[in-house]
């Protein structure tokens, strides 16, 4: 989502370490770079404004122009600055989805149509269910748009959980009363109400999510936002803030090409907390909204917490012990390396995985020119898949008219099998070198060991 305001700020980062010693003049030079990058991507104009002289404050004075390390003083300053901006400080870190109240506990759900609004609701109730073992119950209220009930108690069978039966005729306020009569009468810990949106803000809306406000008393307010609509998601939220009150955002769709400024606005303009972040269409792709760590991936210095905690949550540990396992014995065969494609599969795209790595940003060019994209993976895995078991116990064996039955198989050309095996090839040569080098010898070589041409201390380029 920040990648093009990540690649601008890095930009300017990269001038100011190129200087050594940095001026008052350099430092303002800097900002006003800084400044229009975060209007470029669609930062509101007052916020943008506010974090420039919160850094112009900290950064022009004499502790940071004369030490050691100036560029680096400045880029604290900046982090430091986005962090607040998007909401953090003590107390306030990835605040979440707040439960503590008397069950059951209404969560209300509010939005404009297309914002992903029902999606977000059977996210967060398949989250509940598996994360904190809570009893819920799902209730469309959306008696606007055909079939939105029914998406809803689709929605509820994918995530394990209850849904409010439906019966048609039922107005917004009947269908919320009964649900929470239900849940009263067969102990439900959470009741998610889904109100209907409209393509954009009106009476009528307003009137219909305050009424149901007012007679379900939600412990939380959820207003869920495209990101990719920019600008336009931060005056919405402003809108339903000032009319119906929220205390809490769920930005949906931060996978896409959008250009970041609505994060970082909408805690300035609404004063609630963006809780999560929907990032894909699966179920499961949902992920607590951390300032610090959004602040380190827009200047490119990475989030390994959050890519350790998702592969926690996707990678089966006993699955990957026995392929750390066979890798040290050197017996990894193509099966093997199907089950790893298919652990980094389940982690997202490798896109999102990437740019939680620190140094990244640098890089995303030369990532782009090598053409990796989110569908190698499944591709890799169709190639395996369109093997006999011989061949992937022995890939030895795989000559030209295997590899044009396999390409057939898989619907891919015969040099995408190739390059596969090449991969497959590469993997193992450099397991080979690992057990010969054993543990003393990678810690004498490091990296440099284990690669080709680098072994000896000597450096590639």
């Amino acid at each position: 989502m920040f990648e093009a305001l990540s690649s601008r700020l890095n930009g300017v980062f990269d001038k100011l370490r190129r200087r050594g010693a940095l001026s008052e003049a350099d430092v303002n030079e800097a900002l006003r770079e800084v400044r229009i990058a975060l209007l470029e991507a669609d930062v509101a104009l007052p916020v943008a404004r506010d974090l420039i002289n919160k850094v112009r404050e900290r950064a022009v004075g004499a502790e940071v122009i004369r030490s050691v390390s100036p560029a680096q003083q400045v880029i604290k300053i900046v982090n430091d600055a986005l962090v607040e901006a998007l909401g953090g400080g003590e107390g306030s870190e990835a605040p979440g989805l707040d439960l503590n109240a008397p069950a059951p506990v209404p969560i209300l759900m509010v939005g404009l149509q297309g914002s992903g609004k029902t999606t977000t609701s059977g996210k967060i109730a398949l989250r509940l269910r598996t994360r904190e073992k809570k009893k819920i119950l799902l209730a469309s209220l959306d008696v606007q748009r055909p079939a939105a009930q029914l998406q809803l108690q689709t929605l509820a069978g994918q995530a394990g959980v209850t849904s409010l039966p439906i019966i048609p005729g039922q107005t917004p306020l009947e269908i919320a009363a009964r649900a929470m009569d239900l849940a009263r009468r067969e102990l439900y810990d959470v009741v998610i109400l889904d109100t209907a949106g409209r393509l954009s803000i009106d009476d009528v809306l307003m009137d219909e999510v305050a009424a149901v406000k007012a007679a379900t008393k939600p412990h939380q307010t959820l207003l869920v936002v495209d990101a990719m609509t920019g600008q336009d998601a931060v005056n919405t939220a402003r809108n339903f803030q000032d009319r119906v009150g929220v205390n809490g955002i769920v930005m949906t769709r931060v996978d896409g090409d959008a250009r970041g400024g609505a994060a970082l606005s909408m805690r300035a303009v609404t004063g609630a907390p963006i809780r999560l972040l929907g990032a894909g269409e699966k179920l499961d792709a949902l992920e607590d909204f951390h300032p610090s760590r959004i602040a380190g991936r827009i200047l490119g210095m990475g989030d390994i917490v959050s890519l350790v905690e998702r592969a926690a949550e996707t990678i089966d540990r006993d699955e990957a012990e026995k392929l750390a396992a066979k890798m040290q014995k050197g017996t990894f065969d193509l099966e093997d390396f199907a089950a790893q494609l298919k652990q980094v599969g389940k982690m997202g795209n490798l896109s999102g995985i990437l740019g939680m790595l620190p140094g990244m940003g640098a890089m995303k060019d030369k990532i782009a020119n090598a053409k990796i994209d989110d569908g190698m993976i499944g591709r890799q895995a169709a190639i395996i898949s369109s093997m006999t078991r011989k061949e992937r116990k022995n890939p030895d064996i795989i000559k030209a008219s295997r590899k044009k039955r396999i390409a057939a198989g898989a619907g891919v050309t015969v040099q995408d099998v190739n390059r596969l095996l090449k991969q497959f090839d590469d993997m193992s040569a450099m397991m080979k070198r690992m057990n010969k080098l054993g543990q003393k010898g990678l810690m004498r070589g490091g990296l440099g060991a284990l690669l080709p041409g680098m072994g000896g201390g000597k450096r590639p380029f």
